[in-house]
């Protein structure tokens, strides 16, 4: 596939897989960070976890995400997805699924804040089910995009 892309084409799709795999990363240890953080509030542990979630999401988790949203409007458009292309049902699907996997990332980084603010509102039972989002989404985005289903 060329498109506008050309050959620059598989160099963007490599370095959207690249900051996929970076995002993803973060997005599996962040949670895990806020099972910790939780069980540290009210303790001088809990300044350590409030400062190691934000050089997460800093350094790796939300410019990761950035390049993945940037990387990947430009393979859609590459493929034809705002042009009306038929056949990219699974891409459409694969970027809902990313939507809410953004939302997810939202949230988390919004817990990490209430906790560094020592506002609890979730089990860590219910923290880590939370963590297993990412794992299931990558599942179903990897599949959307190498078996397209539809």
């Amino acid at each position: 596939m060329t498109g506008w892309l050309g050959s620059a084409y598989l160099w963007v799709k490599a370095a959207h897989v690249v900051f996929v795999i970076f995002w993803m990363a973060g997005l599996f240890i962040l949670p895990r960070y806020l099972v910790h953080h939780q069980d540290a509030l009210g303790t001088p542990e809990a300044a350590c976890w409030v400062e190691r979630e934000n050089r997460l999401r800093r350094v790796i988790v939300t410019p990761a995400m950035i390049a993945v949203w940037l990387l990947g409007i430009a393979l859609a458009a590459n493929l034809g997805l705002f042009d009306g292309q038929a056949g990219l049902g699974w891409l459409q699907a694969k970027l809902a699924l990313v939507v809410i996997l953004s939302g997810y990332h939202g949230w988390a980084v919004g817990y990490a804040r209430r906790l560094g603010r020592g506002e609890a509102r979730l089990t860590a039972r219910q923290l880590r089910l939370v963590n297993e989002v990412p794992a299931l989404f990558t599942v179903l985005i990897v599949v959307l995009v190498i078996v397209r289903p539809f």
